[in-house]
């Protein structure tokens, strides 16, 4: 899907102020409306159906850039990168698997602004792995819950490592690459009542309810389709990937099963190999 999809943009309306105004002024779609232009637009590759999915959604890019307000960036520019993640989200849309747009969208959404954020948070990256990555959208909020120090403790970095599950070393790493540009969280008093600091999205967003929600529904579609990869397996096949895979307790070696079908412990090896390949080939279906 092409990005030259004609939706209003801030320089096209006047000011960011207008931009707003105008994406606010598309009705939401309901459930039944959403289905039915999803399913044009994947069906026929109806570009109007596309774009009517992309306007009624533009709020919710406008909503989850004023959470990054507080690293600097132009709010349009937020906006704008998170446009491309609505778009990205709406071709890849599959209206079949029962989830909301909204749902979906949020990480093609969130993923834009983070990638925009890193390459234009400083000229030398802050934030080059996935663990950095982490770290930098993480770092700021966990340290607010170390009120009276300016920089953490080794105990504190560990903790904070532990709950990010990355080694205390990178937290102190990415500390002090933050440290030159740290923000206040109140933020500025001068940036008027619709300014958001970064106080206002530091918020453990775990809980909210569409996340609750999308958690969910993704968890429902993995079981449904771990069944389904299963049961396309012969028994023995089946017996060993639960075994080795799937067990509750203490997973099965490949000894242990070779003793139990009276095989040797590579032709289990080379059988549970084969029983993946094949459930790959079923999920991906």
């Amino acid at each position: 899907m092409s990005h030259a999809l004609s939706f209003p943009v801030p320089s096209s309306v006047g000011s960011i102020d207008a931009y707003i105004q105008a994406a606010n002024r598309y009705p939401m779609l309901s459930e039944a409306e959403e289905m039915q232009l999803a399913v044009r637009f994947r069906d026929e590759g109806d570009v109007e159906a596309a774009r009517q999915l992309v306007l009624s959604h533009l709020r919710l890019v406008i909503s989850i850039a004023r959470g990054y307000l507080g690293y600097g960036l132009p709010h349009a520019d937020l906006i704008q990168e998170g446009n491309i993640g609505l778009m990205k989200a709406v071709k890849r849309f599959d209206p079949d698997r029962g989830v909301r747009l909204v749902s979906f969208a949020m990480h093609w959404i969130k993923a834009e602004i983070h990638e925009y954020i890193l390459k234009n948070w400083r000229l030398v990256k802050v934030a080059t792995t996935k663990a950095q990555r982490k770290l930098f959208f993480n770092l700021r909020s966990l340290k607010n819950e170390y009120e009276r120090s300016e920089t953490l403790t080794g105990t504190q970095a560990a903790e904070v490592a532990a709950r990010l599950g990355v080694k205390p070393e990178e937290v102190v790493e990415m500390e002090t690459r933050l440290s030159g540009r740290d923000l206040a969280l109140d933020g500025n008093p001068d940036d008027g009542e619709e300014a958001f600091a970064p106080i206002d999205y530091l918020a453990d967003r775990r809980y909210e309810p569409t996340r609750l929600l999308e958690d969910k529904a993704r968890a429902h579609l993995r079981e449904e389709g771990l069944h389904a990869a299963l049961a396309a397996l012969d028994p023995r096949s089946r017996r060993i990937v639960e075994a080795r895979w799937l067990a509750e307790g203490e997973a099965a070696t490949l000894h242990d099963l070779a003793a139990e079908f009276g095989v040797s412990a590579e032709r289990i090896r080379q059988i549970e190999a084969k029983a993946l390949q094949k459930m790959r080939g079923t999920l991906a279906a």
